[in-house]
């Protein structure tokens, strides 16, 4: 029997951490970079390497995709709409052996709801430029089942944190900042959590269906740099009140939305058990493995 084989539009981050999980159960793993110096890099860690910037299509997409039974695709919408659909919509309807194919989205798409909850049947309602890119992609992508069939889910990522990318890390490179805007708040997600949770819905696939992906506990992100701190012993940065902080623009507009992100469909229909159910589980067992 031929191994499952995912293919990956955009090998990031979370993408690199479920093929490694995948890999372990002996899938064939794909995947696309937008940097032709790291196609080697990748092709040597065994995994099937293609260029693809968004700018210009796979070479030969239909031999790419050709044996693909999963698909997952990280790669964000830009100003004209989401650059894989627009690429290869076409191709990905094409391949008559996907079984499951998952959009990485974001619960930006909720917007600002002043700290109150949401869930997957909360209305899109979107506050920037960004969070509308993503309504627009994900209708796009849901459009592929309604119209060709394509099994396509949805995943809604809170803020992603594992190794090399949380609060003790950047407190050790000194670039750690509480920020203190009142009631504000933030919902997260491990990365191994992420992974969990796309391992589900391949187990229990449901096409059409939308996921939040977070933990359990949103909190305000001046606490989270404050229990880091804590952890390694040394003492958090000052409070800096939100008006004053030297903010770039887009970490300015996270500061926007404010809401608390309901994980119920994960644990209800796919069985999720988070490993990190809160940021302080998360962080102890990032320290204890040295990230």
């Amino acid at each position: 029997m031929t191994a499952p084989r995912l293919f990956c539009f955009g090998f990031g981050y979370s993408a690199g951490v479920l093929a490694r999980r995948l890999t372990a159960r002996g899938w064939r793993i794909a995947g696309t970079l937008r940097d032709p110096a790291r196609i080697a890099e990748l092709r040597d860690a065994g995994v099937e390497a293609y260029l693809f910037d968004g700018d210009r299509p796979l070479d030969d997409a239909a031999g790419a995709l050709a044996g693909s039974t999963h698909l997952l695709s990280s790669v964000p919408p830009g100003a004209d709409g989401d650059p894989v659909i627009a690429a290869h919509g076409a191709d990905i309807a094409a391949c008559r052996s996907l079984r499951w194919v998952g959009y990485l989205s974001t619960t930006g798409v909720y917007g600002d709801r002043q700290g109150g909850w949401v869930d997957e049947d909360s209305e899109l309602a979107p506050t920037g430029a960004r969070g509308r890119r993503r309504v627009a992609a994900e209708r796009a992508w849901l459009a592929l089942h309604r119209e060709r069939g394509v099994p396509v889910h949805v995943f809604r990522l809170a803020g992603i944190y594992g190794p090399g990318r949380n609060a003790l890390a950047s407190l050790r490179r000194g670039t750690a900042k509480r920020i203190d805007k009142p009631g504000q708040v933030f919902s997260r997600i491990h990365v191994e959590d992420i992974a969990a949770v796309l391992e589900a819905s391949i187990a229990r696939p449901a096409p059409g269906r939308a996921y939040n992906v977070c933990d359990d506990d949103p909190a305000p992100p001046e606490a989270v740099i404050a229990f880091a701190a804590e952890l390694l012993g040394r003492p958090p940065p000052p409070l800096v009140p939100f008006a004053e902080a030297d903010l770039g623009p887009m970490a300015r507009s996270f500061y926007r939305d404010n809401k608390r992100v309901a994980n119920r469909r994960i644990k209800d229909e796919l069985g999720v058990r988070l490993r990190f159910p809160d940021y302080r589980v998360g962080l102890k067992a990032l320290l204890a493995d040295g990230g």
